[in-house]
Formats: structure tokens, C-alpha cells, sequence
């Protein structure tokens, strides 16, 4: 009788903590629980600790509430130029309504899957290749358009489409990969070109300004070179000139005679028998005779008087001192005493300045006449 009871004990309490099973059931946060009673729904039950009818009601489906995201598989995509074209999608999605989503349709993951294909190749399918590969945007705004406007009444909220790749075939992509390698030779060369061409530009105008510049250098030294070579010629001519005055001027105040003459007759005699095509030189015999000769001779020469008497004349040739700027020697002149006489008063500034010397006597010289016009 004690075992029986037992028995009875053991199975109420199994019955109790089954039927606690049935009645309390716990959701988890961001899910929904769709209750149905005898198959048929009955409610949804939020997150948290929920009691359920044991044997009657029961959570059928666990709806995700959170934002999911769905990559589907490369679907094959043919272009308005009929080049076919593989595309990766991926869908941001949302459950607004849980009930709508269980109920409205079987499987919403696979329902949004094959419409986004569908609405995918009615949008490519109007594009080109160049089109389809820079147009993401578009794209990817016409196929949320589409996917809300459907997913609507199943209780999904598409919240973004992105468009992950786009494969065109591999012979488009040689064909474009050598397209664009073209292009980028085709930039390159121009851009050498322009290098080339600015590089050009600049070295002729380098070789213009310094052509310039050596032509002005050249111009300015020749300029520089000509005025020294003038005044060199007219320092020359200005001695020269002064060494015929002083010779001039010895001549007259000498008072050649014809005794002078004969004098420097004697003298080139030498000379002449110098030269080197004068092998034999003769003398006379009787030089005296042929030096009265030469005497007698040099009496006959006009203009030469035999003896000279009276005063020493002097014939006034003009200043013996080279023309030079009288500015530029006068400035000079002065900054020079200047000079002198700032570092005399430097060596001594408190000595006494002694009085300039007197200038030196002269012995008086008779009174020339006046020239003799026939001289």
C-alpha cells in the first residue's frame, strides 16, 4: 500500500512539474513569441517571463525582432548589350510586424531573395555594361523602392540594398583591363610631352636670356675696351706731342748754328756704318778737308744763321701737363688734402703748426727782348 502511494506521489509531482512547464515560457529580449491555441493563433508574447493555458496554447514560431542582414549568392544578370553580367546583393532588413511575417507568407528571407533577382535584372536589363558598372546607386535606390513597396504586407521593412560586386566575363575584363591600360599609356605619354614640351620651352628661354645676357657682357666690354684704347691713344698723342715741345723747346733754347749740325752729322756717321749691309766702311784720308768741306757745305743751308748773338728766347709751346678732367683732379686734389690734413692734426693735435717756409729766391734773369719775327 506504502509503494502504491508513492507511485501516485511521484507521478502528481511529475504531472505538477510538467504542466509548470507548459504554462511558463520565457522570450528572449528583441523576439516575439506567436502563440497559437488548438493551431489556430491566439497571440503574441512580448520578452519576458509569459503563462500559457498547459496542453491548449503553445509558442509555435520565435519571430526576430533585430535588424538582419542577408547576402545572397551571385546571380547571373544579362545587360541591355547583352553581355551577362554576375551580381552579389546584400539586404538590410527589419520585422515590423511579426504576425504578418509568419502568417502573410511561408518564408520571407527566400520570398525577398528572389525578388530582389527578379527586380534586379528588370533594372540591369536597361542598362548598358558602362552603365551597370557606374551606376551602383541607382541600382541599388530602385531595388529599395521595389522591395518596400512588396515587402510591405508581409511585415518587413527593407532598410537598405547594396550592390557588393559586379563580375563582368573574363574577356570583357581583358578587354577593359586593356582599354585602360591605353588610356593610361595615352595619359602618360601626353603628360611626357608636356614635360617635354615645357622643359624645351624653358631651356630656349634659358639659352635666350643668357644669350642676352653674354651679347650685353660682350657689348659693354667691347664699349669698355674701345674707350680705354682712346684714352691710351690720347695719353700717347699727348705725349708724343709733349716730347716734340720739348725737343722743340731745347732746339730753340740751344740756338743751333751750323757748328751743331756738322756735330750731328759726326755723330750718325757711326751709326750708319752699324748696319749690316755695310760690309766695308772708308775713311778719308784727309778727314780735316772733308770736314771743312762738310762745314762749308752746311754754311750753304737756309735758315740757319752761321752764329747766333743776342738773348736766350724761349718760344712758349703751351703747358707741358697732360690734358686731363679738372673736376675730377680738383676733387681729388682736395679729398687728398684733406686726408693729409686730418691725420697731421691726428699725430698731433696739440702742437703748434709751424709757419710755411718762405719760397726759395730766384736770381734775377735779364729781360728777354721781343721774338725776332724772322726767326
Amino acid at each position: 500500500m506504502g509503494g502504491i502511494i508513492l507511485a501516485l506521489l511521484v507521478i502528481l509531482a511529475v504531472l505538477v512539474i510538467t504542466t509548470l512547464a507548459k504554462t511558463i515560457k520565457i522570450i528572449p529580449q528583441a523576439r516575439v513569441g506567436i502563440v497559437e491555441r488548438f493551431g489556430k493563433f491566439q497571440s503574441k508574447r512580448d520578452p519576458g517571463l509569459n503563462a500559457v493555458i498547459p496542453f491548449v496554447d503553445k509558442v509555435r514560431y520565435m519571430i526576430d525582432m533585430r535588424e538582419q542582414v542577408v547576402a545572397f549568392a551571385p546571380q547571373p544578370v544579362i545587360t541591355e548589350d547583352n553581355l551577362t553580367v554576375s551580381i552579389d546583393t546584400v539586404i538590410y532588413f527589419q520585422v515590423n510586424d511579426p504576425v504578418a511575417a509568419t502568417y502573410e507568407i511561408a518564408n520571407y528571407i527566400q520570398a525577398v531573395e528572389q525578388l530582389t533577382m527578379t527586380t534586379l535584372r528588370n533594372i540591369v536589363g536597361g542598362m548598358t555594361l558602362e552603365e551597370t558598372l557606374t551606376s551602383r546607386e541607382q541600382i541599388n535606390s530602385g531595388l529599395s523602392i521595389v522591395l518596400d513597396e512588396a515587402t510591405g504586407r508581409w511585415g518587413i521593412k527593407v532598410k537598405r540594398v547594396e550592390i557588393k560586386s559586379i563580375d563582368p566575363p573574363m574577356s570583357i575584363k581583358d578587354a577593359m583591363e586593356k582599354q585602360m591600360r591605353a588610356d593610361r599609356d595615352k595619359r602618360a605619354a601626353i603628360l611626357t610631352a608636356e614635360g617635354q614640351r615645357q622643359s624645351a620651352i624653358l631651356s630656349a628661354e634659358g639659352n635666350k636670356q643668357s644669350a642676352i645676357l653674354n651679347a650685353e657682357g660682350q657689348r659693354e666690354s667691347q664699349i669698355l675696351a674701345a674707350q680705354a684704347d682712346r684714352e691710351a691713344a690720347i695719353l700717347r698723342a699727348q705725349g708724343e706731342g709733349q716730347a716734340i715741345q720739348t725737343v722743340f723747346q731745347a732746339i730753340h733754347d740751344g740756338r743751333p748754328d751750323q757748328s751743331l749740325l756738322a756735330y750731328q752729322y759726326l755723330q750718325m756717321m757711326p751709326k750708319i756704318a752699324e748696319g749690316d749691309a755695310n760690309k766695308v766702311w772708308i775713311v778719308p784720308s784727309e778727314i780735316g778737308k772733308a770736314l771743312e768741306g762738310l762745314g762749308s757745305t752746311m754754311n750753304s743751308l737756309k735758315g740757319i744763321p752761321d752764329d747766333v748773338e743776342g738773348p736766350l728766347k724761349r718760344v712758349d709751346m703751351g703747358s707741358s701737363e697732360p690734358a686731363l678732367d679738372l673736376e675730377k683732379s680738383s676733387s681729388a686734389a682736395a679729398a687728398v688734402e684733406e686726408a693729409l690734413a686730418e691725420a697731421k692734426e691726428a699725430e698731433a693735435p696739440n702742437r703748434p703748426q709751424a709757419a710755411p717756409p718762405a719760397p726759395p729766391t730766384q736770381p734775377d734773369q735779364p729781360a728777354q727782348p721781343p721774338a725776332d719775327p724772322t726767326v
